[in-house]
């Protein structure tokens, strides 16, 4: 936690930026979260915690967050981004459950193997990527549609 949050003002100071009260409490409690949460949420965790910020400085500060490098943020095509903590962790991709939202993390290196033989068939020179699927998990799989015709 103290490598991003040290990360953070480092961005901040270098950008003639302040660190706000504000600021600090939203980077400290993204960082401790541990886990993909969307601004509004983050929000209502900064109010339980009895530690409110106004909204305007949560979203500010998450575009803040993004630009030095530890933090990032994912749509998922549902009308709000969600935001995650990138120090320390190896690149990883997403599970999304269009039913209740949630977010599964996973690794394979089969895909990125690929990933990186079509870039090269192409002569393309890739910087970074998102790889998302959406469907639904395990506690939603009976709320999923039934596919038509035989597998």
């Amino acid at each position: 936690m103290r490598e991003q949050l040290a990360a953070f003002e480092g961005y901040l100071r270098e950008h003639q930026l302040r660190l706000t009260p504000g600021r600090r409490r939203v980077a400290e409690k993204l960082i401790s979260v541990q886990r993909h949460v969307a601004a509004d949420e983050l929000m209502d965790l900064l109010r339980k915690d009895r530690t409110p910020v106004p909204k305007a400085t949560v979203y500010r500060t998450l575009a803040i967050m993004r630009k030095c490098g530890y933090f990032d943020a994912h749509d998922f095509g549902m009308g709000k981004k969600m935001y995650e903590s990138t120090a320390g962790r190896n690149h990883h991709d997403h599970l999304y459950c269009i039913s209740c939202g949630a977010v599964l993390e996973f690794q394979e290196p089969r895909i990125e193997e690929l990933q990186e033989v079509i870039a090269r068939r192409h002569r393309f020179t890739p910087v970074h990527h998102s790889h998302k699927i959406f469907g639904y998990c395990a506690r939603c799989r009976g709320k999923a549609p039934r596919r038509g015709g035989s597998a």
